[in-house]
């Protein structure tokens, strides 16, 4: 197959979707298909370049020619809604690749989506945020899960987040662009069943979700998690190593931010009795809490292997976000290392953790709930050895061999001509 990706952003960006699109290009190559990936252009990089076989083509935008919009003019996404500079450059690569197959992931299927029309070729988007359902991503409204967008409470939620201006650009761009979308798209892609059923619901508007798509003419929506990115590369940056505590510690690895728990957590971990030390990795923002209980160990950002590292030497993880995670990477990658992990049970974390078996989960801001599994887990060296080896066991089937496999058969359903819009 002949196919083109095309993501908001892509490596040298670090970043989870990033990361997966460029592994994904990868493999797909080693298994014989032509990759080629279209994405939005920085100042730093290369229009144009080779990347182990895969031609890297980064378009201009009228973004990138008034930054003005964008706080960080160093990491710029797509708006949402198609960008005509943008739109003009995907639909040049496409008569020039001729590809069988358009993938997108993010804003940027907008774009990919008025560069398609009048052409026969299908388009399916990951599904890695919620950025077709939410106009800041996060389907979350004052603190809680949000029930599905309606236009005044979305305006309400994105000016609030952007700013008027924005907010409203953002809000209308995400709602009338979805019908757009809907013209041109042949499947979606979801990393898990919650994600799926926030799609179905706001995107496919289908009502049931325990109901198949209903036509040979409808998107093909199908679930594929995350590739286990396993971090077999040494660690290297043996200043950070250093920093982590020579006893067992808990650890958790994300944001550093409200959303991520750390509230609930460091309430929780207070509350231990004989408590190891609580190592926290991951970036630190202007919400981020300014003062830590006794024994917490607050690093940085680290890279991968790094971070594969402190999960092998750790006691057990703990992932208890408030917000519906996609997926929750950290919580595959704890798995991978034998490790039992404490997570919520709302988005990604409930299809990657069966409760009681390989960890734990719990309802979203339950500090009590949280203490209680960490205080089991620290007095429970047993149930710690069973829940990780059931974990590492279960993480197999998100390695690489398992995984690509079912995007090729994804792209082979979509390209079916009794599906062609």
């Amino acid at each position: 197959m002949r196919i083109l990706i095309v993501s908001d952003l892509y490596p040298p960006f670090v970043g989870g979707a990033e990361r997966q699109m460029h592994l994904l290009s990868k493999e797909l190559v080693k298994r014989g298909h032509t990759v080629r990936v279209a994405t939005v252009w920085h100042e730093h990089l290369a229009e144009r370049e080779n990347d182990s076989g895969i031609e890297i083509q980064r378009l201009k935008s009228l973004s990138t020619r008034l930054p003005i919009f964008f706080k960080n003019s160093d990491r710029r996404y797509h708006p949402p809604f198609p960008d005509p500079v943008t739109v003009a450059g995907l639909r040049r690569i496409v008569n020039e690749y001729q590809p069988d197959i358009v993938h997108a992931t993010g804003w940027i299927g907008y774009s990919c989506a008025a560069g398609l029309l009048g052409k026969d070729i299908p388009l399916v988007v990951s599904i890695r945020e919620y950025g077709y359902s939410c106009a800041v991503r996060t389907m979350m409204r004052k603190g809680r899960l949000c029930d599905g967008p309606e236009l005044a409470k979305c305006l309400d939620c994105a000016m609030d987040f952007y700013g008027k201006p924005k907010g409203i650009a953002a809000t209308l761009g995400v709602f009338m662009g979805r019908s757009l979308l809907m013209r041109k798209l042949r499947g979606t892609h979801s990393l898990s069943s919650f994600v799926q059923e926030v799609t179905r619901r706001d995107l496919l508007h289908v009502q049931d979700a325990e109901l198949p798509v209903s036509s040979m003419n409808d998107p093909l929506a199908v679930v594929i998690p995350n590739i286990l990115m396993n971090g077999t590369s040494p660690a290297q940056d043996k200043s950070f190593l250093s920093k982590l505590p020579k006893e067992p510690y808990i650890l958790f690895v994300g944001a550093i931010q409200p959303h991520k728990g750390v509230l609930h957590l460091l309430d929780a971990y207070g509350k231990l009795r004989n408590a190891p030390p609580l190592v926290m990795i991951g970036t630190t923002w202007h919400d981020t809490p300014k003062k830590f209980p006794p024994n917490v160990v607050v690093l940085g950002s680290a890279p991968h292997h790094d971070v594969m590292v402190a999960w092998e030497n750790c006691l057990f993880g703990v992932a208890p976000s408030t917000w519906p995670e996609t997926f929750c990477s950290v919580v595959l990658e704890a798995m991978s290392k034998g490790k039992a992990v404490i997570s919520t049970n709302v988005g990604g974390p409930a299809d990657l953790i069966v409760h009681g078996e390989a960890g734990f989960l719990i309802p979203p801001n339950d500090a009590e709930g949280l203490r209680a599994y960490m205080q089991e887990l620290i007095d429970d060296p047993a149930l710690r050895e069973r829940l990780g080896r059931a974990g590492k066991e279960r993480s197999k089937r998100y390695h690489v061999e398992n995984i690509v496999p079912q995007f090729e058969g994804f792209y082979r359903q979509v390209m079916q001509p009794e599906r062609a819009v």
